[in-house]
């Protein structure tokens, strides 16, 4: 496992990007950095840290096993890799904000942006951005944001909690090498933030519904049941949680 650590740099995302450009690099290539200038977050946001307070990093993996139409099992895998090795630093109420955010109770913990790199219609290439939030205990203009400090009172080695991810992304991929992408699926299914629960969405016109989640199919479109008990399928930029 090689670990390259920046002081500052735009992106780690894009520092992993830059190196693949230049040469070959192994599986599990890691680029951790104590700050992140330009650091992202999902449909263009911006992920913000004070220095060294978080685990910011990238992830490098090779890919021959995933297809293009099946590029959400990524979402899902490394998703059910961060809860597992959250649950193991005692963090309570743990669930996936569709599509890839980590939750505590309603509390983000933890944002993921993954980057495929296609190549003639298959994925060559894909990157794993993580931003977990560890020892900052404040967030201005975040209300709902939280840490591991935050919940349990206490500084964290942010390098040991890197290792437990790892270990567990590689847990996760070995199941979804070994056949096991159904058996995935209904795990992140089983931990959905407020999966059957009443909610209220935004659809891409502002317009407000009422809804209850009931999961993701094949390709990560949320699937909503409405009023009326019809279920509807929903992509990324056409709906988002209210509540």
């Amino acid at each position: 496992m090689n670990i390259i650590k920046l002081d500052a740099i735009d992106s780690t995302n894009n520092y992993l990007k830059s190196l693949l450009n230049d040469k070959c690099i192994d599986d599990y290539t890691i680029v951790t950095a104590k700050f992140q200038k330009k650091g992202k977050g999902q449909m263009g946001g911006v992920w913000e840290s004070e220095v060294s307070k978080n685990l910011m990093c990238s992830v490098y993996l090779s890919n021959s096993i995933i297809k293009l139409t099946d590029q959400f099992i990524i979402n899902i895998l490394v998703c059910l890799a961060i809860k597992k090795s959250l649950n193991k630093f005692n963090v309570p109420q743990l669930s996936v904000k569709w599509p890839n955010d980590i939750m505590s109770g309603k509390n983000k913990i933890c944002g993921i942006l993954i980057e495929n790199i296609i190549n003639m219609n298959s994925i060559q290439d894909i990157i794993i951005g993580i931003g977990l939030n560890v020892n900052q205990t404040e967030y201005k203009n975040l209300p709902n944001a939280i840490s591991l400090k935050m919940i349990n009172g206490k500084h964290y080695n942010i390098d040991e909690i890197l290792f437990e991810i790892i270990n567990d992304i590689k847990f996760y991929y070995k199941l979804l090498e070994n056949g096991k992408q159904l058996q995935l699926y209904k795990q992140y299914k089983n931990s959905l933030y407020r999966i059957n629960k009443p909610s209220m969405f935004r659809l891409a016109n502002k317009e407000l519904i009422p809804g209850y989640i009931k999961g993701v199919n094949e390709y990560g479109m949320l699937i909503i049941q409405m009023e009326d008990d019809v279920e509807k399928t929903f992509g990324l930029k056409q709906i988002s949680l209210v509540n």
